[in-house]
């Protein structure tokens, strides 16, 4: 863990993970493109693989400039320390192989992100691992699903892509009067809008693909963790199952990660104005934005939140096939699935990032037939809105 002095998010962001190297102090860390490190002797090398030294041996195991990336992580999200992984699925798996022996059981928020469910309900059911999926921004809902071998409960909030919101303070209670682990998928807030750890979780996963790089150009995860021994033995996990980051994919994120505010305060500025435009819009049945006053747990944003972010789901008065409609109909927002980028991405969850779930339980879960997800970039906001006008206008 990196030792420092707490300053505001936007400074952390910013300087956080790296200080000028003192050989050729360069601003930007360098990107060391290495599988194997040398040792200065023998006795070193053993050293290093018998925990006694600090140091650098073989990728897998570490690496300088992943490391810079774990470490401005660490601070931002007020862990303990971090772990960079291949993928978001990567973080996702290792947390489930490291907390999740055979015939444990676990509680899930319903609208996961559909590989995080599927993963369980298609893998881990073969080991006797078991799940319920359910609605957790219903704290006494999940107290009811507790069992005796109940290890994990794993939220997600927001929710992908119901924009449901989830207590995380009040699972943290639940969580420590059961012995259980609270992990929460910070995803869709990033953290510069909301700090899991700071609210109780044990563990924080990020798919780093999605806000943290922000440029729609590479796939990576994070998982933080909120003490020492739970960072080492998921770092055990996902140093033997393989999958670690590579350093010049960590150098891109951590390069993404430096305009993390600038890009989410002006991707939520025009979200803001697009949910309300939404609201207002004649064909539209309903709108999901925790910023608008109308969502159901506003109140719950504006306690655990620093803002609502820039996702909306939406659904319109024609269902879907006007949703269908507009979709096809968009000129400037992309119609394609992640979500994060500086551009406006719209999808359709129920067939496309969520199409793994079984139909009943996308009903369960909310995600509904006419549930259009909409990622707000960070465009003009007239020139979206114009974009969302001309296609209405289709249906």
């Amino acid at each position: 863990m990196e030792n420092r002095t707490k300053r505001r998010p936007e400074t952390e962001i910013i300087h956080s993970g790296y200080h000028p190297d003192p050989f050729a102090r360069s601003v930007s860390p360098p990107i060391y493109q290495t599988s194997t490190f040398a040792f200065e002797s023998a006795e070193q090398g053993a050293a290093l693989f018998a925990g006694k030294e600090k140091g650098f041996i073989y990728t897998r195991l570490g690496n300088p400039t992943i490391l810079a990336l774990e470490q401005a992580l660490a601070t931002l999200e007020n862990g303990y320390a971090a772990l960079a992984t291949a993928s978001g699925m990567a973080a996702v798996s290792t947390v489930y192989l490291a907390f999740l022996e055979k015939d444990a059981h676990m509680i899930g928020t319903a609208a996961l992100y559909g590989p995080s469910r599927t993963i369980i309900e298609t893998e881990f059911v073969r080991y006797g691992v078991s799940a319920d999926f359910i609605d957790t921004s219903r704290i006494e809902e999940i107290e009811k699903r507790i069992k005796g071998n109940t290890r994990l409960l794993f939220i997600e909030t927001p929710a992908n892509p119901t924009m449901a919101l989830t207590d995380i303070k009040a699972c943290a209670g639940l969580a420590r009067r059961h012995n259980l682990i609270l992990v929460v998928d910070n995803t869709f807030a990033s953290p510069f809008l909301q700090n899991p750890l700071e609210l109780g979780a044990d563990v924080v996963i990020h798919s780093l693909t999605k806000f943290i790089n922000g440029h729609s150009d590479v796939v990576g995860g994070a998982i933080i963790s909120r003490s020492e021994q739970l960072h080492n033995r998921l770092q055990k996990v996902l140093r033997m199952h393989g999958g670690t980051m590579d350093p010049h994919q960590a150098w891109l994120v951590l390069r993404g990660l430096r305009t993390l505010h600038l890009r989410v305060e002006k991707a939520q500025e025009n979200a803001r104005k697009i949910a309300a435009w939404l609201e207002s819009r004649p064909e539209v049945a309903w709108v999901n934005y925790p910023g608008l006053s109308s969502h159901p747990q506003h109140r719950l944003m504006e306690k655990q939140m620093r803002g609502p972010g820039s996702m909306i789901s939406f659904g319109l008065n024609g269902g879907y096939e006007a949703g269908l409609r507009l979709i096809n109909n968009v000129k400037l927002c992309t119609l394609a699935v992640s979500l994060g980028g500086i551009e406006t991405l719209i999808q359709h969850p129920a067939s496309m990032t969520h199409a793994s779930v079984p139909a009943e339980e996308k009903e369960k879960a909310g995600i509904t037939d006419d549930l259009i997800r909409l990622s707000v970039g960070c465009e003009a906001v007239e020139d979206l809105i114009a974009d969302l006008e001309q296609a209405l206008e289709k249906i």
